[in-house]
């Protein structure tokens, strides 16, 4: 291939030395560029990351945008659709989440968040078109990486709940359970549980999955949170506070141990007082996050303590205040309308 330079190098042979020179400038300069730049990402991603666990999704937005015009990364996107997620604003969520899927295609977690933030706009569009764009997302995100299991775990899910005209199918959400179990086994009963719950089974064959799991004394509070969780929906006051206690030998300074004892204690009709400070100590210090217990469901059991003290106006504001949070919450909609009308 002939060199562009190679009339003017033959005219003057001083020349090359001066091309070599420029080129040499060029590339050092070019390196000295990009590594403040890839440190600038780095900074920007781990600030934003500090915030987002905080709770400060304004600031982590504020702070990802102002990097977007000099480093447009899938991760600054990423985040910033993650943001976006946690303060509800879910057309900036899929925005943000597909263009990290559009710089790099290949990351599995960019499509299982383009999923969820999808799931949430359908939902709430009653879109079946959006609908069937949550389920190619949370497949694309599992065929790139076999092992998300938090993916198959959405994609389950999906099926278990979706409609069969968007996708939905009870024997691929089988599917996906036998393939966790395969990765893992206490990961496999949890989604058992959940596939046992939303197929009509007995309530006894998915308690028997989440006795599993607390006789294997999992290293991950996460899982027992999830038992918890099951518990607490079938009223089941002692399972409850054997699981939380089992939970605080994991990891006793999570925040959200407050909230479950708050509940077991509202559950359990005793010691109110300290249950009213666990509920109120974790709205307080513990991030309102899509992946926790929400501070609209604390105030919900907020409004259901100071109901079984008699405490009825104070028991109505907190379910007035989890439908600020939460205007879709039927849970606090239906006690409120409850109260309003034997108050009448």
């Amino acid at each position: 291939m002939k060199s562009r330079f190679g009339p003017f190098v033959a005219r003057c042979p001083a020349a090359l030395l001066l091309v070599i020179c420029a080129c040499s400038v060029f590339v050092a300069s070019a390196d000295a560029i990009a590594a403040p730049l890839a440190d600038d990402v780095s900074t920007v991603l781990r600030t934003a990351q500090r915030q987002f666990d905080a709770g400060n999704y304004a600031a982590a937005i504020s702070a990802l945008q102002a990097s977007i015009s000099q480093n447009p990364s899938g991760d600054i996107y990423y985040w910033l659709g993650r943001n976006y997620y946690e303060i509800r604003d879910y057309d900036n969520a899929v925005a943000s989440a597909e263009k990290s899927v559009a710089l790099d295609a290949k990351n599995s977690l960019y499509h299982q968040w383009l999923g969820r933030a999808y799931g949430v706009k359908a939902d709430r569009e009653r879109s079946f078109f959006l609908a069937r764009k949550v389920k190619k997302e949370f497949e694309e995100a599992v065929r790139l990486n076999q092992a998300n299991i938090s993916a198959r775990r959405d994609l389950e899910e999906f099926c278990l709940e979706a409609p069969w005209i968007v996708g939905g199918s009870k024997d691929e959400a089988l599917a996906q359970v036998n393939a966790i179990a395969d990765l893992d086994p206490m990961e496999g009963h949890l989604a058992r549980g959940i596939y046992y719950l939303r197929t009509a089974k007995t309530q006894e064959l998915a308690a028997g999955e989440y006795r599993l799991v607390l006789a294997a004394k999992p290293n991950r509070l996460e899982q027992y949170l999830e038992v918890a969780d099951f518990y607490i929906r079938q009223n089941q006051v002692p399972n409850v506070q054997t699981t939380i206690q089992a939970a605080a030998q994991v990891n006793a300074s999570d925040g959200r141990l407050a909230f479950y004892r708050g509940v077991t204690g509202v559950l359990a009709n005793s010691d109110l007082s300290m249950a009213e400070r666990d509920l109120k100590a974790y709205i307080a210090s513990s991030p309102d996050r899509s992946d926790w217990p929400s501070h609209a469901s604390a105030r919900v059991w907020l409004g259901r303590l100071y109901e079984a003290e008699g405490k009825r106006p104070e028991a109505a504001e907190q379910y007035r205040a989890a439908l600020q949070l939460n205007p879709s919450s039927k849970d606090a909609r239906a006690r409120l309308d409850q109260l309003e009308k034997s108050a009448r």
